[in-house]
């Protein structure tokens, strides 16, 4: 059976950007203008087939990256959509590992976005070629210009603009094709017909000069160009086209597209460049691998005739099929009813069916042939990042890294009955997502799941009661404070007790004083003249251990305090290391009551992105937050507020910001230091009325 496409005419491409620049709307719009679906979906309708899940439809976001098959100019083109948000930051990692070019859409008001910087610098690290499309040209506020300039200031100064906007906001009516030299219009109910005209006076001039840019940024590139332009040679479109393809495949160059996709304005140039410059498998290196037998390093070309080897980037959970195993294949060829091996367990899998996904909809198929990516079923033990190869010629790919989780909540089932079935679906959720965590607390029975933040526990949460039927009851994210002294203090423990019979005897001076922040607990012995025998003293530094770990105010661990044992006495036959112990933790308990105890609590790095109408409110709200404004700066129409917040502030911030700015501020947040908590909170705290 032959492959019905070259692996030249096969594209894998990515969708990326920051949350709500538009790029499932983009996606839509692609499946539409490809014929795979026959009317537009809305991402605000909650009907975009890209946004299959029920929590996606719900809340307008993409969570999961969804994948579908395209056709174009005789070309296949397999498209990823990913999510924008920072909770969900493993899925675009995954997806970008597995893709070869990437369209990066920015929001044609806001240009580049904190996330957008995050996705590009990950396409970064795995040297993806990409095309950039600035959209929302039809917003209120929108600068083709702007976007253009927050490119070149933060991303790259390798963006070349092949487009030029013709009018902004609401006057926005089309593109300008800067190597035709055309004024490009969108006409149909759709946006379906293409038409070229010439371009309109008032941006003819315009039109010339960033022409001119064009053909400086490209001929640069190539040293045939070079001397052409030198010379004042005319050079040909193709030609111009061709080296901008090659500038792009060696990430020298970025063509910058523009449009509306919500107005249908501007999406079939992005298809035609996605065909044009971006790379299909064999215009990339080989892939790199490790022998399993040997450990050197080897390669596999994209050729169908080369050992079949695959990459599973992502698990899911089908309610209809089971478990879904998403692959790509690097080399050969992948046929159903085939043994494979999984070269990362050392196990062999049956490759039982062959699926070509379409968001939530599946095709059955009987090969899949290299540069493509399918999805199987009922694989027993593969997990995502796991190598598929041929069992004869084993290589194990490179893994894909994610990044820890950074918040965690305490979950319990509702009934007994749930107990078992909670387990199994968050192993489940689990194996399908990195960045979620499940722990077991040895000593309370208690089980904690982290995450990459409130939101994404949320949707598990969600998954838990919707997908799994499990019912469980969620306890508040937790902050963890610790103790501390500010001043001086000396303070006596004295253990006598005397029951007829052997008694018992320990007396101890100890010295409290405070460190600096974050150099911990230090214990130092300062007896002469053994005045405590030597054996006591471990008893001594054991029983101020665990006064200092169970704390004096709120029960929260003491940090960064310096304790000196200076004298003391001991009795010949009462003695005991138990009697030290605990004239140790009295004295320790004692010494620091004086000593001025205070309650100091995580403080975090946060960096707030909003626009200037609502500047006003959301410095008022971080005060209200207890918040440390450091620097305010200006980017692209945007404030930029970095400042320290505690984190007992900032639970459930993200859903606060978005109502106070209209959806439109973003944030990051990141740990600091532990910082003094203010004395009336700390009280409330003590007192067991703050969570």
């Amino acid at each position: 059976m032959t492959r019905p496409y070259l692996v030249e005419k096969l594209r894998n491409i990515g969708i990326i950007a920051h949350i709500d620049a538009g790029k499932t709307t983009v996606s839509e719009r692609l499946l539409f203008y490809t014929g795979i679906s026959h009317k537009i979906g809305e991402v605000h309708e909650g009907e975009a087939v890209m946004d299959w899940m029920d929590q996606e439809k719900e809340r307008g976001i993409t969570i999961t990256s969804a994948a579908t098959t395209l056709f174009w100019r005789d070309h296949q083109i397999n498209l990823i959509d990913t999510p924008g948000h920072i909770d969900f930051t493993a899925e675009v990692q995954r997806s970008l590992r597995v893709l070869d070019g990437a369209v990066v859409v920015f929001d044609g008001v806001a240009g580049v976005e904190p996330q957008s910087e995050t996705v590009w610098r990950q396409a970064d690290r795995y040297k993806i070629p990409r095309v950039c499309f600035i959209n929302k040209l039809d917003r209120m506020g929108a600068s083709f210009e702007n976007s253009l300039q927050s490119i070149y200031d933060k991303l790259t100064p390798y963006a070349v603009p092949v487009q030029l906007s013709m009018g902004e906001e609401d006057k926005f009516q089309g593109v300008i094709d800067l190597f035709e030299m055309k004024a490009v219009y969108f006409e149909g109910d759709k946006g379906e017909k293409v038409v070229l005209k010439d371009i309109p006076a008032e941006f003819k001039e315009k039109a010339e000069t960033y022409r001119q840019k064009l053909v400086e940024k490209i001929a640069g590139e190539d040293h045939i160009l070079v001397e052409k332009f030198l010379e004042k040679k005319e050079i040909t479109v193709q030609e111009l086209k061709n080296a901008l393809r090659k500038g792009c495949l060696e990430y020298k160059l970025v063509p910058v597209f523009c449009g509306s996709a919500l107005k249908n304005k501007g999406v079939q140039p992005v298809l035609d460049a996605i065909v044009d410059y971006l790379p299909s498998p064999v215009d990339l290196p080989p892939v790199d691998g490790t022998d399993m037998k040997t450990g050197k390093a080897i390669t596999r070309k994209p050729d169908d005739k080369e050992p079949f080897s695959a990459l599973v980037f992502k698990v899911a959970s089908d309610p209809y099929v089971g478990t879904l195993t998403y692959f790509r294949i690097y080399s050969g060829v992948l046929n159903k009813g085939s043994y494979v091996l999984n070269s990362t367990t050392g196990e062999q899998e049956r490759i039982s069916r062959i699926l070509r996904m379409h968001a939530n909809s599946r095709q059955e198929l009987d090969v899949l042939y290299t540069g493509e990516i399918g999805a199987t079923v009922g694989l027993k033990n593969t997990g995502t990042g796991n190598t598929l190869c041929d069992k004869d010629n084993p290589i194990v790919l490179e893994k894909i890294v994610f990044p820890e989780p950074v918040i965690g909540i305490r979950v319990e089932p509702k009934t007994t009955a749930d107990q078992e079935k909670l387990i199994v679906s968050l192993r489940k959720l689990s194996d399908e997502d990195p960045t979620f965590r499940i722990k077991e607390d040895q000593e309370t029975g208690e089980t904690i799941i982290s995450g990459m933040g409130e939101l994404h526990l949320d949707i598990i949460a969600d998954r838990l009661r919707r997908e799994f039927k499990v019912d469980a009851n969620y306890g508040r994210p937790q902050v963890a404070y610790k103790e501390t002294i500010l001043g001086e203090a000396e303070a006596e423990g004295k253990y006598v007790r005397q029951s007829g019979g052997k008694g018992q005897y320990g007396h101890v001076w100890l010295r409290v004083e405070p460190k600096e922040r974050g150099t911990g607990f230090e214990f130092v012995d300062e007896i002469k003249g053994g005045i405590i025998p030597k054996e006591f003293i471990p008893a001594v530094q054991k029983g101020i251990k665990e006064a200092a770990d169970k704390g004096v105010l709120a029960g929260y661990p003491f940090v960064d305090v310096k304790v000196t044992l200076y004298d003391g006495s001991f009795h010949e036959v009462d003695s005991s290391e138990f009697a030290f112990k605990i004239a140790g933790s009295m004295a320790f308990q004692s010494a620091v009551k004086r000593a001025k105890t205070v309650l100091l609590e995580p403080i975090m790095k946060t960096e707030i992105v909003s626009p200037e109408d609502f500047f006003g409110q959301v410095i008022s709200d971080l005060n209200s937050r207890r918040g440390k404004i450091l620097e305010t700066k200006e980017r692209v129409g945007m404030k930029v507020i970095d400042s320290q917040v505690p984190l007992a502030e900032m639970f459930g911030y993200a859903t606060g910001l978005r109502s106070l700015t209209e959806g439109r501020a973003t944030f990051t947040m990141e740990f600091d230091h532990y910082g003094k908590v203010p004395e009336n909170i700390a009280r409330e705290i003590m007192e067991g009325k703050r969570k």
